[in-house]
């Protein structure tokens, strides 16, 4: 007799399925942790100027401290990766206006790589007694890094550069941008660390002094040095005055092609010097001791051009004053330098600085062969490579020692510090922001110059041919500023100041201790989980 089977189907040869509903189900808490380090990134971002929302650094970092205390290293690499793309692709957008979102993306992307390497190190020493301090060594260790790797170092968007209205800014002075940085995060973590230590009182009911002890003190030691800092910060003219004038000549129009009129930004130069000399004679202003051109201010090479040389030593002539002029000079088989060049109204030029650090595919363009076989267009912006200066600038204008720093170098602690050491009475940091647009990136470079009055107590002017000029006072605060793409001459009475800041006399030591603690915590973590594992095997 002859029997029918029911065919069996697959779900039912497998046994039990599990309902497909219930691999999804655990999705969201899966990319909370994910989407908040994006976000903290961006609270971050949104601390930078131009917001004067300086404190919002710190809940930042409590977000970051949250989303990595206890991970695996792995988990801290991708996770400080997301926190670092949700800052830097917002603070950085402004590299991409004029050339397109590739290399603003791309830049976007390998900078966060430093910080998703801090986030992977802040995870390893997480579990260490105090290790908001071993943590926000860690990221000042992945800014020193970044501040000089690749092509010797990209470090805007520095945490230290997002406190020039905040109440740490006077740690400046004490030890410079790793100080005041350091300072900024370790009381973020030590924020976090406080909650979590009032969380676990409330759901355990138990209180272990130590470490309550502990997280107080990350919060409350930054915030007294900043209090107690406020003694190295001074206006005072301990050399007297000088009046500076600060020009601004503006652009015929916005953009990379802003170069093809330069003829006519020098003659804006020119003008405005002009203009400010009928005003002195009028007495409506003061007459100038000198006066400050931007970067870029002629793009025309004095040196061989007569009309461009005739019309800045008629300018230098009509105010009675010196000039730094800033010049592009060289170039069509002669060494190309972005220079400035001190002109005298008698003697005309009588000095020059060359820049020295030069922009990577701005002002030349690393491994140039290689990138001009993948994008030949690209290359083809910056046709001739920029040559780097060797000395500090250091002016000496109507009896004032003027040290410059050439706009792109304001980022860099030593550029800037060197003209200080070298005998500095004041800092000029003349700049073109013409190619960037009304973007954010003139706002992020003034507060730059802010975080370095205070660091090096001295008075530092801005002059720049179209984004946003100023006069800032030794103690960070800005006196005068023009707007954006606006012709203006700023005239300011400022102190001379020659006495040293701890920051300024110690230079990249407290950097170096705070790389070495780093390091020495991140030895630490790792022998106390090897013994850990080995203790467990036993």
């Amino acid at each position: 007799m002859s029997t029918t089977e029911t065919p069996t189907t697959e779900p039912e040869r497998l046994g039990p399925q599990p309902a497909a509903p219930s691999r999804l189900r655990g999705l969201p808490n899966r990319l909370a942790r994910p989407a908040v380090a994006a976000l903290g990134g961006v609270l971050l971002y949104l601390s930078f100027p131009p917001r004067p929302l300086w404190w919002l650094a710190l809940p930042a970092f409590a977000v970051l401290a949250g989303v990595l205390r206890g991970r695996s290293w792995k988990a801290g690499l991708g996770l400080g990766y997301l926190f670092g793309l949700g800052f830097l692709l917002p603070l950085l957008v402004w590299t991409g206006v004029e050339v397109g979102p590739g290399p603003w993306l791309g830049l976007a992307a390998i900078e966060a790589l430093f910080v998703g390497a801090a986030g992977a190190g802040i995870a390893v020493v997480s579990r260490l007694p105090l290790w908001p301090v071993w943590a926000g060594a860690m990221w000042v260790a992945s800014e020193a890094v970044r501040a000089r790797v690749p092509f010797r170092g990209f470090p805007w968007g520095k945490v230290a550069f997002g406190q020039a209205d905040g109440t740490f800014l006077p740690l400046a002075a004490l030890g410079g941008t790793p100080v005041l940085g350091f300072a900024v995060v370790l009381c973020g973590f030590g924020l976090y660390e406080c909650v979590r230590q009032a969380v676990r009182r409330r759901r355990t009911g138990q209180l272990r002094k130590g470490a309550v002890v502990g997280a107080l003190l990350t919060v409350l030691v930054p915030v007294a040095a900043s209090f107690g800092a406020r003694a190295l910060v001074s206006d005072s003219a301990e050399d007297g005055t000088a009046t500076v004038a600060v020009i601004q000549g503006n652009v015929p129009r916005l953009g990379l092609d802003f170069n093809s009129q330069r003829r006519a930004v020098l003659d804006y130069h020119v003008r405005e010097t002009l203009r400010l000399a009928d005003e002195v004679r009028a007495g409506k202003k003061p007459k100038p001791d000198f006066v400050l051109w931007p970067e870029n201010s002629s793009d025309v090479d004095p040196f061989v051009d007569d009309d461009a040389r005739a019309a800045i030593d008629h300018a230098a002539k009509t105010i009675g004053a010196p000039i730094s002029v800033g010049a592009v000079v060289g170039g069509y088989g002669a060494k190309l330098y972005n220079e400035q060049v001190l002109w005298d109204p008698k003697a005309g030029p009588v000095a020059t600085y060359d820049k020295r650090q030069i922009q990577p595919f701005g002002e030349y363009i690393p491994l140039r062969g290689l990138i001009g076989t993948f994008a030949p267009g690209y290359t083809s912006m910056v046709r001739e490579d920029f040559n780097r200066g060797t000395k500090p600038g250091l002016f000496t204008m109507a009896g004032t020692k003027v040290g410059i720093a050439t706009c792109y170098e304001a980022a860099f602690d030593w550029a800037v510090r060197d003209t200080v050491t070298a005998g500095a009475q004041l800092i000029s940091v003349p700049s073109n922001n013409a190619t960037f647009d009304r973007s954010e990136m003139t706002y992020q470079q003034l507060a730059m110059s802010r975080v370095r009055a205070v660091e090096h107590s001295r008075t530092v002017t801005v002059p720049v041919t179209s984004g946003v000029s100023a006069v800032i006072m030794p103690d960070g605060k800005v006196v005068q500023k023009t707007a954006m793409f606006t012709p203006a001459a700023l005239d300011a009475k400022v102190p001379l100041r020659s006495s040293q800041t701890p920051a300024t006399r110690l230079g990249t030591l407290p950097e170096w201790v705070l790389v070495a603690a780093a390091a020495a915590a991140l030895a630490w973590a790792v022998t106390r989980s090897v013994r850990a594992r080995r203790t467990t095997e036993d």
